[in-house]
């Protein structure tokens, strides 16, 4: 059996894949499978994570979707079809039964080839609302699973199913002590999570510096910068006296999966987008979280993901204008001060995480086989 992979090369798209790669392997061991991505900023983190898990990589070249004007779009006119031809040819050499998709516009010219040569195509939607990509891509599509059921409009609800998020296991297996110890976090301290994703925010960085010296107060704050905002965070948070580890503050650039899941662990409260991948995360740990959508997402997919956790009261969503100095550490302090407040969203976040979410997956690529 031989399965294509593709999707964009963020964490929030290679991780899902990986998970549904592995639940493949474990139910047809002898399946082999292949990514194909694209040479973007990010391309190089998910090469490396695909062939770290023994996954043959293909990159090729794509149009990506601009909510702004760019002269890149006359060049995008040329990238889409040679990626299509790409793809016909990769296709062509490998033949794989069936392909996976997680979206993205990387995923578009794998999707049109496999449809010309009829290989079956399963597509996942992580969101409330469905990117172009996928939205196109569902077209082409024999299933598409979703993590929202609200996308099911979006798409020939005979189609759909809903599945949740696939999720490597390995981000539920943090250990509290192993953290304290990493990261000289005291026994008795509440611990405060805070990140905007693999390549970090600026608006949550730069509102984390500004009211540490409040937070740090009731509790510890690990907070990941993203390594291209590290350097400047470190300079802002020392202007008010944090070094970055200091017994109250850890300032780290990225964390690897592994102590992304005993940050998890140990965090009382997470402060973080609202990815569908972060979501998940925070769902499978039954975190407590606020939740700040970039303002400019593409659909304004992470603001819907983010009111419709909130919406049923697991947790709070805070619009990105609005994250001053006083409403963040407000609101930061309320959740680590209400036990009650706390129970309900640690209970009523679990509804958002599907273990078998991976099961589901790959019961539907089987399926397409038959």
């Amino acid at each position: 059996m031989r399965i294509v992979l593709t999707g964009a090369g963020s964490a929030g798209h290679i991780y899902p894949l990986i998970a549904v790669a592995d639940e493949l392997k474990k139910q047809v061991p002898d399946a082999q499978m292949l990514y194909i991505g694209t040479r973007s900023q990010l391309h190089e983190v998910a090469d490396a994570a695909m062939e770290k898990n023994d996954i043959p990589v293909k990159n090729i070249l794509t149009g990506k979707m601009r909510r702004y004007f760019s002269w890149q779009y006359f060049i995008d006119f040329i990238r889409v079809p040679m990626g299509i031809i790409q793809s016909l040819w990769i296709l062509l050499v490998y033949m794989p039964d069936a392909v996976f998709s997680k979206g993205g516009y990387a995923a578009v010219p794998v999707v049109i080839a496999a449809w010309i040569y009829r290989i079956p195509i399963l597509t996942h939607e992580s969101d409330v609302i469905p990117g172009w990509a996928n939205r196109v891509g569902g077209k082409f599509s024999r299933f598409i699973a979703l993590t929202f059921p609200e996308a099911r409009r979006y798409f020939a609800k005979s189609k759909t199913v809903v599945t949740g998020n696939p999720m490597r296991q390995i981000m539920t297996q943090g250990d509290k002590d192993r953290a304290r110890n990493k990261w000289g976090i005291d026994s008795s301290s509440q611990v405060v999570f805070v990140f905007g994703g693999s390549q970090g925010a600026r608006s949550i960085n730069d509102a984390t510096v500004r009211i540490l010296s409040e937070v740090t107060k009731q509790a510890h704050i690990i907070h990941m910068s993203g390594k291209g905002e590290y350097d400047r965070t470190r300079e802002a948070a020392g202007k008010k006296g944090f070094r970055g580890n200091d017994g109250r503050y850890t300032l780290i650039p990225y964390l690897e999966r592994e102590d992304m899941a005993d940050a998890y662990a140990i965090a009382d409260l997470v402060v973080a987008r609202p990815g569908a991948g972060t979501i998940t995360e925070i769902a499978a740990n039954a975190k407590v979280s606020i939740l700040i959508p970039h303002k400019s997402s593409a659909n304004g997919h992470q603001r819907m993901n983010a009111f419709s956790i909130a919406d049923a009261g697991a947790a709070i969503a805070l619009d990105e204008v609005n994250i001053g100095e006083h409403i963040l550490s407000e609101k930061i302090n309320q959740l680590l001060v209400s036990t009650q407040l706390r129970e309900q969203f640690t209970t009523n976040i679990k509804d958002f995480y599907q273990e078998d979410a991976p099961k589901k997956i790959v019961a539907g690529i089987l399926q397409m086989l038959r």
